[in-house]
């Protein structure tokens, strides 16, 4: 990496990696924890973040995932055809399955020994001989949920017996068991612990997401959240059509076999996007099943190409919209978030598959086949004006490349990801991320206070273009949206990019909200895939600090925190309000970006289809009566 691309290690990086080097390190420093303390101790090991439930990658969700992920293992085992999810207002977590459930004489251990379980059972083959297509082969899921809950409840059936086990913040409480009349099947109770996530709640939406992406990637699975119900017929199909932002140009394509399915149209967008999934984990880095996927369209297509026609793989995909899913018997994952499959031996008859299925379909369905090529054609000679417009920019990628000091890069990338990494550096991979900053001033405190290792900082010049209606060529001749392009390798494809979370961090005011929102749709409208694949957020930083001389500061993101702390300080309190990140010392500011402080929101798209009208509604040129009034009905 060029040294003005990128400056890994300030000199006060470097003095703070040894500043405690004169602390006493001893044998007395040295302890042992059981898993039950470590887990408690170091939760973001096997959970990631915790936060408070704002968000949908906050841990009490992946605790609930967790549990719903071992009734989803029953159904694909064909035992069990609903579950039900109950949340009470004290914020316990019930999860009922009608499995085969969890043998009696084993339960405490499935839920309280780590490394322990089912899936780990193989036959003579060497094959999975309890659960055929999994989604947690670690033997950890349960226990994570036990150990860090303040109450857990375990519940078996069988056969007419039950057995029962209560733990308490992690540790064990007491069992039962006898006769019962109740169906086969677990249920598992939890509540999450506050002494692990402190106040936290949970927003119901992302219990609904998270079920309904069950229901679609287990057609006949019947789901149910306190008493609303999850199901779908038609899979992917109804998946994609639900994800769609366009009109399909032609019925989508759907092929279902008991391992593997996929669903897949083109749109008259030039983006490509997709849904991957292995054993209902939604792998949002995609990964060999998808990259097959990709393959098996491109060969399928081409095979019935017109004569002495071959057609570019890009053409082929520009506009395409796809979803895969695909069960196997030994998934292996990059790491424990399960966001990208690495199966290497599964690529071969996957790209077989999938280019046999398509080919049959066209055969049988010939009108499909010309609106195909019609718009494969439109996407060849795009391609070629877009290649010429390359080689204009050749100039401008001279000029950002001597600008890159905009671009305060990190030392690991989500790119470099491979086998040859060490554990740490893989980690670093992982939760790689850039922030988008409001010029200079904001940017000087990010750079200050990240961590280079995988923390990257991009200034912006102030507004960005707005994109709503631009072409491709924008790309190449607009010079900072063209640096954001470089900047996050997308250039060629999503595969290529450099960051897990692309972060937009401007300043909580009207031109901060409106850079945010002119960078949103600059992604939603070149890069869509970024919010699909859940790789775009948007920075959480304080608006208030409140304090006085005999108490330390309390930081608020809202005015109903901000009047709880003045309760809570009382006389005497103190409160400056925050107009923008420049404002927050360098010395407060690295809190709000490093570790489990950190808070983000994702951003998702809840209603494709509707999407590129609401856009051009509120980002179009434009600007009518009718959208004056929508926006002030919604500032009062």
């Amino acid at each position: 990496m060029a040294e003005d691309e990128a400056t890994i290690f300030s000199e006060s990086e470097a003095a703070s990696s040894i500043s405690n080097a004169s602390v006493d390190y001893s044998s007395e420093a040295i302890r042992s924890l059981d898993t039950v303390d470590h887990m408690r101790q170091r939760p973001g090991m096997y959970i990631g973040a915790l936060g408070n439930g704002d968000h949908t990658e906050d841990g009490i969700y992946v605790l609930f995932k967790e549990v719903v992920d071992n009734s989803i293992d029953e159904y694909i085992m064909g035992a069990g055809r609903r579950v039900l999810v109950t949340l009470a207002p004290d914020k316990t977590v019930t999860v009922r399955d009608f499995g085969r459930g969890i043998p009696l004489e084993k339960l405490r251990d499935c839920v309280s020994k780590i490394n322990t379980g089912g899936k780990f059972a193989k036959g003579e083959d060497g094959q999975p001989k309890v659960f055929s297509a999994s989604i947690g082969m670690n033997g950890v899921g349960l226990k994570a949920v036990n150990f860090l809950s303040e109450s857990f409840v375990a519940t078996s059936c069988r056969d007419g017996k039950f057995a029962r086990v209560f733990f308490k913040e992690g540790k064990f409480v007491k069992d039962e068991n006898g006769a019962t009349e109740e169906p086969n099947g677990t249920t598992i109770q939890f509540l999450p612990s506050t002494q692990v996530f402190g106040e936290f709640h949970f927003e119901k939406k992302f219990l609904e997401k998270r079920l309904q992406h069950y229901a679609w990637l287990n057609a006949g699975l019947s789901l149910e959240l306190n008493g609303q119900k999850f199901f779908s017929r038609r899979g992917l199909l109804d998946l994609l059509e639900s994800k769609m932002e366009s009109d399909a140009l032609y019925d989508i394509i759907h092929y279902r076999t008991e391992n593997l399915e996929f669903a897949f149209c083109h749109t008259n967008s030039a983006n490509e996007n997709y849904y991957s999934f292995a054993n209902t984990q939604f792998t949002n880095d995609g990964g060999t099943h998808l990259a097959a996927f990709k393959e098996g369209v491109v060969k399928g297509v081409n095979e019935l190409a017109p004569k002495d026609k071959q057609y570019e793989a890009e053409d082929i995909r520009a506009g395409l919209f796809g979803a895969i899913a695909l069960k196997l018997k030994e998934p292996v994952f990059e790491s424990q978030t399960k966001h990208k499959l690495y199966n290497p031996e599964i690529r071969a008859s996957v790209v077989a598959e999938v280019k046999a299925a398509i080919v049959q379909f066209l055969f049988k369905h010939p009108d499909i086949k010309t609106v195909i090529f019609e718009k494969l054609d439109k996407n060849e000679n795009l391609r070629k004006q877009i290649q010429n417009i390359r080689k204009g920019a050749k100039e401008m990628a001279a000029k950002t490349s001597l600008k890159i000091q905009k671009l305060r890069d990190c030392k690991f990338h989500l790119n470099e990801i491979d086998s040859k990494r060490k554990p740490e550096e893989k980690a670093f991979c992982q939760n790689s991320m850039i922030f988008l900053t409001e010029g200079d001033s904001a940017a000087g405190s990010v750079v200050q206070n990240r961590d280079a290792q995988h923390q990257a900082v991009f200034a912006l010049r102030g507004k960005v273009f707005n994109c709503v209606n631009a072409s491709r060529e924008v790309l190449y001749t607009h010079e900072e949206l063209y640096g954001v392009m470089r900047a996050l390798g997308t250039e060629d494809n999503i595969e290529n990019l450099r960051y897990a979370k692309v972060v937009i961090a401007t300043d909580a005011d009207p031109d901060g909200y409106h850079i945010r929102d002119l960078l949103i749709v600059f992604f939603l409208r070149f890069f869509p895939q970024l919010l699909s694949a859940e790789h775009l957020y948007i920075l959480d930083t304080p608006l208030f600090r409140v304090r006085s001389k005999s108490h330390k500061p309390i930081y608020c993101y809202s005015e109903q925190e901000r009047d709880d702390a003045i309760k809570k300080i009382g006389s005497g309190a103190e409160t400056t309000r925050f107009k923008g990140l420049g404002e927050i010392s360098p010395n407060e500011f690295g809190q709000f970006i490093k570790g489990n402080d950190i808070r983000l929101q994702l951003v998702t798209v809840e209603n494709a289809r509707k999407l590129d009208s609401f856009v051009n509604f509120l980002m179009g040129p434009q600007n009518t009566p009718t959208r004056r009034d929508y926006i002030l009905q919604r500032l009062m």
